[in-house]
C-alpha cells in the first residue's frame, strides 16, 4: 500500500461513525479527505454516484441517506447544512465518480476497489 493510500485509510477510518450497528460516513466529513473544498462540487460527485448506484441495479436509498448537520453561525444561531450519510459502498461509488486527476481520488479508487472486493451490494 502506498503512503498516500495508508494516510487515506487512516483518515477514512477515523471519520467512520456507527449508530445502532449501522456503519456510515458523513459526506461533509468525507469531502476534505477526498480533497474537495467545495460542497457544491462534492455534491455533484455524490449525485453522479447515486446515478451509478441506481443504473447498477442497487437501490441508492440503502446507501445514500440525505440528512443535515447543525452548525453554529455565530451569536448562538444555528443553521442546517445539507449532508449525506454514506455506506462504505456509497463511499466507493463516490470515489469512483471523483476527479481521478487528484492523487487522493486515484488512491481512494484503488483503496475502495480492494475494500469492496466481494462485498455484497444488498448489505448496508
Amino acid at each position: 500500500m502506498s503512503e498516500l493510500s495508508t494516510l487515506l485509510f487512516a483518515d477514512f477510518e477515523s471519520i467512520r461513525q456507527t449508530e445502532h450497528e449501522f456503519e456510515f460516513w458523513s459526506g461533509r466529513d468525507l469531502m476534505p479527505v477526498l480533497g474537495y473544498t467545495s460542497w457544491r462540487r462534492f455534491e455533484e460527485v455524490i449525485e453522479k454516484a447515486i446515478v451509478a448506484c441506481s443504473q447498477g441495479g442497487t437501490d441508492p436509498n440503502l446507501h445514500f441517506i440525505r440528512g443535515g448537520r447543525k452548525v453554529s453561525v455565530g451569536s448562538g444561531a444555528e443553521r442546517i447544512l445539507d449532508d449525506y450519510l454514506l455506506t462504505r459502498f456509497a463511499c466507493y461509488l463516490v470515489a469512483q465518480n471523483g476527479d481521478s486527476r487528484k492523487p487522493v481520488i486515484a488512491a481512494a479508487q484503488s483503496y475502495f476497489a480492494v475494500q469492496t472486493n466481494g462485498w455484497r451490494l444488498d448489505k448496508s
